[in-house]
């Protein structure tokens, strides 16, 4: 970019006819305007590179309902899914009479020498210890709460992607636009000074530096638009459309400080407290499972010996002394457990610096935007003032076109302090755990 000292020596005076048509020329060139959500992709004309990643506005289309159309394609869905089975395994588990599955066993024993013929039927029955049914199902509830709890969060995780992929694609278009006015006007420029110069008005030195001037501007374009089509294309990959909400600014709601309520902490403390129930369940079970024991026995045969009767035998098998196989068990969950003890201690900091920023950010881009918006007005008078010194031949048409870039510079810089303030609000929710 060029520097303009506006104190200098003012330029020669340029012949009337000459200053009076590029004067008008100037004042004809547009001026580069916010584009809202609903019509900011309209003002794409041409592009510099042969892709081109298309977005279409769709005024059905709200930010809940994107979140929730992202959300039921987002890879973490088979994860959640899995998860309300598991719970809906452990409630069914809860609900058995018996504590595992049952054991029949069937017996025939013949001796053939003494025509003796005996005939087994036995059953096994594992019991629930004492507290253990009550264990699991306290297991079964807290896998079901768990597993909505981590539904919410990922949502939170899904609604952030969405407000960030949103609002860089705002930032990217208005760079675009940016750097497509300036092209436009550089463009005008160089046909202007080639004309002056046929005219000899202008050396041929001028010619080159607007060519050179004209081929930067070309070359930010080109990079403006592909970092467009960057912020389009991870948009689509995180939603999976190519469409966006007519409007999708935010209210600020009203929080200071986020608490133990946040959908990110409110999971990590309902698997901690599903590891919990599953360490007490498998503390309930102890050296292992009771069994009741039922059997048959028939005594039949030719002998004389033989009883010719059926016995029927009832018993309990209670096992002892298995803590020490118990305990590996044990202390693995007690592992898993004390993971997420530290991991909601390590989550609970980045929260409340996440907060912080996120605060901090949002006061510093509202002044920053009362600044920004001074010194468009300010650069917007200078632009007056130097074109009535070009109407009257007191700057050269390069000088005026270089104030016209700094202004044009200082009108983006204020656009973009008014997206990112907008831009603010919805990390600042998001930071607070609060939804769309």
């Amino acid at each position: 970019m060029f520097f303009l000292d506006v104190f200098r020596k003012p330029a020669p005076y340029l012949p009337l006819v000459s200053v009076s048509f590029l004067s008008a020329l100037l004042l004809a060139l547009p001026f580069p305007t916010y584009a809202l959500a609903s019509d900011w992709q309209n003002t794409e004309t041409a592009h510099a590179v042969d892709h081109h990643d298309p977005i279409d506005i769709d005024a059905t289309l709200n930010l809940v309902k994107l979140i929730d159309l992202t959300m039921e394609k987002y890879p973490d869905t088979t994860w959640l899914n899995a998860l309300e089975e598991e719970a809906a395994a452990i409630n069914d588990r809860s609900k058995s009479w018996t504590a595992g599955a049952a054991q029949a066993s069937l017996g025939y024993q013949s001796i053939s020498s003494f025509k003796l013929n005996y005939g087994t039927v036995g059953l096994q029955v594992p019991l629930w210890n004492l507290g253990q049914r009550d264990a699991e199902h306290q297991l079964a509830n807290q896998a079901e709460t768990s597993a909505v709890a981590q539904a919410s969060a990922i949502k939170l995780r899904v609604a952030g992607l969405v407000r960030g992929a949103l609002w860089d694609m705002d930032l990217a278009k208005i760079r675009y636009e940016q750097a497509q006015a300036e092209l436009g006007i550089y463009e005008r420029l160089l046909s202007s000074i080639q004309r002056r110069v046929e005219l000899g008005d202008l050396p041929r030195a001028d010619e080159l530096l607007a060519k050179s001037e004209l081929l930067q501007k070309r070359s930010t374009f080109t990079i403006a638009e592909a970092e467009l089509m960057h912020s389009r294309k991870r948009y689509t990959s995180i939603t999976q459309i190519n469409k966006v909400p007519l409007h999708y600014e935010e209210e600020l709601v009203a929080l200071k400080e986020f608490g133990q309520n946040h959908p990110i902490l409110t999971a990590i403390n309902h698997q901690i407290e599903h590891k919990q129930a599953e360490l007490n369940a498998l503390k309930a079970i102890g050296s292992g499972q009771s069994h009741a024991i039922a059997g048959l026995l028939s005594d039949e045969g030719n002998d004389a010996r033989s009883n010719k009767a059926e016995f029927f035998n009832v018993g309990v098998s209670v096992p002892f002394g298995g803590s020490a196989h118990a305990q590996p068990h044990i202390a693995a969950i007690n592992v898993e457990l004390n993971k997420l003890i530290a991991e909601r201690a390590q989550m609970n900091r980045s929260l409340e610096q996440a907060h912080h920023e996120a605060e901090h950010n949002l006061e510093v881009n509202r002044v920053e935007l009362d600044t920004a918006n001074e010194q468009k007005a300010v650069s917007e008078e200078l632009l007056t003032m130097t074109q009535l010194a070009f109407s009257v031949g007191e700057l050269h048409l390069l000088d005026l076109l270089k104030i016209e870039s700094r202004t044009q510079q200082a009108i983006l810089y204020a656009k973009e302090r008014a997206v990112m303030l907008q831009r603010d609000k919805a990390l600042y929710n998001q930071a607070v755990g609060m939804m769309p």
